[in-house]
């Protein structure tokens, strides 16, 4: 296994249409496109899901992880200071978002 990608979707009514996601591929396989591939699966799945709204944070210097967020339609909601120690060192994370378009209508899913 190279690389791995998780959705953990709400579990109450007033949440229930949002997701949290979880990527993670190895350095070695990095910029090889597993990334895109496994966003593009996550997409078909999802789009047959009450889910409207995806998340994710990412740390700050990951330039790398990003670009495919960005690529894929995640934008920056807002920054998690002080979010995380690495090596005795803070790191900063963005808060990202996708909010998927779909043909229902919010009464449908309520």
């Amino acid at each position: 296994m190279v690389g791995f990608l998780s959705v953990r979707g709400g579990s109450v009514r007033r949440n229930r249409h949002s997701a949290y996601i979880v990527i993670g591929i190895l350095r070695q396989y990095q910029g090889k496109g597993i990334g895109a591939g496994l966003f593009r699966e996550m997409n078909t799945w999802v789009m047959n899901t009450e889910i409207v709204r995806l998340e994710l944070t990412v740390m700050s210097h990951n330039q790398v992880a990003l670009e495919l967020y960005i690529k894929s339609g995640f934008v920056i909601e807002g920054t998690k200071r002080k979010s995380l120690v690495i090596d005795g060192q803070w790191v900063d994370e963005y808060y990202m978002s996708k909010i998927l378009i779909k043909e229902k209508r919010i009464e449908d899913q309520i």
